[in-house]
């Protein structure tokens, strides 16, 4: 799972800033840095961005919707 940070900037908003979808991703709202597996630091660039969470998008650490095609049992809880 990938590490997040929130930035040094917060931003005022009403609703959730992190939000875990069932079976699916993790939705960030706002400016955060990921970290990869790795160690590597990556700066959200959109509105809302989209951390994968079943470990398996190509484009890690964030969401392709791999998620959509796997089993039940395979997706994140």
């Amino acid at each position: 799972m990938s590490v997040v940070r929130g930035s040094a900037e917060p931003e005022v908003f009403d609703h959730d800033e992190v939000v875990l979808c069932p079976g699916g991703p993790m939705l960030l709202r706002g400016r955060h840095v990921v970290e990869d597996a790795d160690g590597n630091a990556h700066e959200t660039t959109r509105p809302v961005s989209a951390v994968c969470r079943c470990e398996r998008s190509q484009s890690l650490p964030w969401c392709d919707g791999t998620h959509k095609v796997l089993p039940p049992k395979l997706r994140p809880a």
